[in-house]
């Protein structure tokens, strides 16, 4: 049985109790959004697509798999060699980590200017971490339109309190993966859960149920190729890295939002940009660069960097490492146990435009102030 806490948590983020109509009474549903002032001009030059950056990259990212599977493949099959655990890590990390932010640009369909293209590799990546493309095209869709918004957001990874197992468990995929596949058996009966009917449209729903019976059809072949080789390596390549490789994503993915203000309709206050390194970058896709993305979603991850760089004065300190960012997160998610009306407040820079102050009420929501005279 659920303790008191984890049902008042449960009732208060789901998309389908009183806190999704009190977004809406408060106009915190679809609601506008501060955005930085940028030229226009300069933001259609911004936000030209062209695919030869994301074919180029997807080539790289797709051949260091090949690479590094083929290679431990073969260490494993040939020599029965232990050599080949670090190729499969590498190879899990890429599969069933960075497969993440290939599913999310390709996803908004700005990665590439072939839409064919990306919808080929949103596919793909979709299947390699355990993701209805249907179901979570739409959810990504409400993730931005109320970001962080109570009761509207689905996905919210942190929520207050946070489920401490839960969050250190899906380093290694171990909620995620049993959910993912629960959901995969719900769609492929033809159903949806209460959250996504909430979301999804009647029209799209048949493609979601195509897809789960498409998805578990392969995982089926691979447990049956591994049952029938004697070996588990067919599982080790599909499937298992979602499993064994996946704890990037979480390290990745909880800079952008852990800890931040809810119901306050700035991305500036509730999305994090982190400075990262080349490789990291490039594992993530730029998604490090997320105040910019959230801003302004239509501009390629390519011209993060650049994008950036129109708007950083009008923003909070960047956080200059990895390391700064979780030096902020795992205090303010732990006060968050005891005090769920703690958040990190951000400073924005002298100079930066006005934002609205998420300000606690009695019943825990947090709801915007009209505009400040000053930042």
């Amino acid at each position: 049985m659920s303790s008191p806490v984890a049902r008042e948590r449960l009732e208060r983020y789901s998309l389908t109790g009183p806190e999704n109509q009190a977004a809406v009474d408060a106009g915190l549903a679809g609601g506008a959004w501060f955005r930085s002032a940028v030229p226009r001009k300069r933001m259609k030059e911004l936000m030209r697509r062209s695919d030869y950056p994301a074919v180029r990259d997807t080539i790289i990212w797709l051949g260091l798999i090949l690479a590094f599977g083929g290679l431990g493949s073969a260490l494993w099959i040939v020599w029965h060699s232990w050599w080949a655990v670090p190729f499969f890590l590498a190879y899990g990390v890429l599969y069933g980590s960075t497969a993440d932010s290939r599913w999310h640009e390709s996803g908004h369909g700005t990665a590439f200017k072939s839409r064919w293209i990306a919808e080929s590799l949103y596919e793909l990546s979709s299947f390699m971490i355990m993701r209805d493309p249907t179901t979570w095209r739409w959810s990504h869709t409400r993730h931005h339109t109320d970001t962080l918004v109570v009761g509207r957001d689905p996905e919210i990874a942190v929520m207050r309190p946070a489920r401490l197992a839960k969050l250190l468990a899906n380093y290694f995929g171990l909620v995620d993966v049993p959910v993912a596949f629960s959901l995969m058996f719900r769609h492929a009966a033809g159903r949806l859960t209460a959250d996504e009917a909430d979301y999804v449209p009647e029209s799209e729903r048949p493609r979601v149920y195509r897809t789960a019976r498409v998805h578990l059809a392969v995982y089926a072949v691979a447990i049956g190729l591994a049952i029938g080789l004697g070996s588990w390596l067919p599982v080790v390549l599909i499937g298992g890295p979602r499993i064994y490789g996946g704890f990037m994503l979480q390290v990745y993915g909880f800079t952008q939002h852990a800890g931040m203000g809810e119901n306050v309709l700035d991305h500036r206050l509730n999305t994090r940009t982190v400075k990262m390194c080349r490789l990291n970058r490039f594992l993530y896709w730029n998604m490090n660069y997320h105040v910019e993305h959230h801003m302004f979603p239509m501009v390629p991850y390519y011209r993060l960097p650049e994008l950036h760089e129109e708007i950083k004065h009008d923003c909070a300190p960047v956080y200059p490492s990895l390391w700064a960012a979780y030096k902020e997160i795992v205090p303010a998610v732990l006060r968050q146990l005891r005090d769920q009306e703690y958040y990190v407040r951000r400073e924005l820079l002298p100079g930066a435009a006005p934002f609205n102050e998420p300000t606690p009420l009695n019943d825990g929501r947090a709801r915007p102030l009209p505009a400040a005279t000053a930042a």
